[in-house]
């Protein structure tokens, strides 16, 4: 059987004005690590990160200044957790 975890961490609770910012899954196969991981930041492109939302997960806009936005990942994170 095969499993994959992933965490997101985002810029806020909002469900429609929010960004994910980052993403990290792990394969498992019969419940034990494969060795494939999949981990991205991304860049939320202009949207502001919530002070309640940078406390929990020390992710700043400045950190994010040089990574892909979402349309750039995602078809490598789609072919990850394909299948």
């Amino acid at each position: 059987m095969r499993e994959i975890i992933f965490d997101t961490e985002t810029t806020g609770l909002d469900k429609v004005a929010d960004r994910v910012i980052e993403i990290g899954a792990v394969e498992l196969i019969n419940r034990f690590p494969s060795g494939r991981s999949f981990h991205v930041y991304i860049n939320p492109q202009g949207r502001d990160i919530h002070p309640d939302a940078q406390r929990v997960h020390g992710i700043s806009a400045a950190d994010l200044k040089d990574k892909p936005p979402f349309p750039d990942i995602a078809d490598e994170f789609a072919e990850f957790i394909e299948g």
